[in-house]
């Protein structure tokens, strides 16, 4: 079962797509972006889960013409990604048929759409789809976080993150080499981590005891030092981080 995006800037377009592939058999779910950008934050967010999570998306039917970022432009940036969604391309125009076959495209599906044509291009999608290799499911590692560079996946060792950040739903990991945005709320690395030696010192930042160079006290104001960086310690956090620190061999 395919989980599709169908990307069109024109209302009646998009409503009519996302009808067309609701009634295919072989689409398990399909959810509509009315340009271009909303589309790429929407992939962005499916990449994150990765293939087998609940966010994945599987192909893209994908408008051409559209005001701001181009259809092909959009497709362009997904080739830079490891693992991007297959593309399908429902546009009025022919002229860009080329460019979107040089840009790997499954199909290129005219517009109005009919129900056979739109039929061919999900079977196309589902056999490529079907023909991709396996990837055994394992646990995640303990010991790295998989972080997003330009589409490509690293892997970041937890030992090297000194402190988080939250950043609304996402978080940023810094270490001594930069940092790197990921789509987990803070909450969640505060209790994976509980016992890897990270503490929450401020509803903003979770730290790794290992890392605290100091811990300042001016004019009732708690903070800490990591790196060249000064961290405040919320109150209710203070009495909790000096008792680790205590203890901390």
């Amino acid at each position: 079962m395919l989980r599709a995006l169908a990307v069109d800037d024109e209302r009646p377009s998009l409503e009519e797509l996302l009808y067309l592939l609701h009634a295919d058999p072989r689409i398990g779910s399909a959810e509509g972006a009315g340009d271009a950008t909303e589309a790429l934050r929407r992939i962005n967010r499916a990449l994150e889960s990765g293939p087998g999570g609940p966010e994945a998306i599987d192909v893209v039917f994908l408008d051409i013409q559209m005001p701001g970022l181009h259809g092909l432009d959009l497709a362009r940036l997904l080739t830079g990604f490891a693992r991007p969604p297959l593309v399908v391309f429902v546009t009025a125009h022919e002229d860009f048929a080329v460019q979107a076959f040089d840009l790997k495209a499954v199909d290129y599906v005219l517009k109005p759409v009919r129900k056979e044509r739109l039929a061919e291009a999900v079977r196309r999608a589902a056999e490529l789809r079907g023909a991709a290799p396996r990837i055994p499911v394992s646990e995640p590692d303990p010991d790295h976080i998989p972080v997003e560079l330009g589409g490509v996946t690293r892997f970041v060792a937890v030992e090297d993150i000194t402190h988080v950040e939250a950043q609304g739903d996402y978080a940023r990991l810094h270490t001594d080499k930069g940092s790197h945005l990921v789509r987990i709320p803070l909450s969640t690395l505060e209790e994976r981590w509980r016992t890897r030696g990270f503490v929450r010192i401020h509803r903003r930042h979770l730290v790794a005891l290992r890392h605290i160079g100091e811990l300042r006290l001016d004019a009732g104001t708690v903070s800490v030092l990591i790196g060249s960086e000064e961290l405040q310690v919320s109150r209710r956090h203070t009495r909790e981080l000096r008792d680790l620190l205590m203890r901390r061999p």
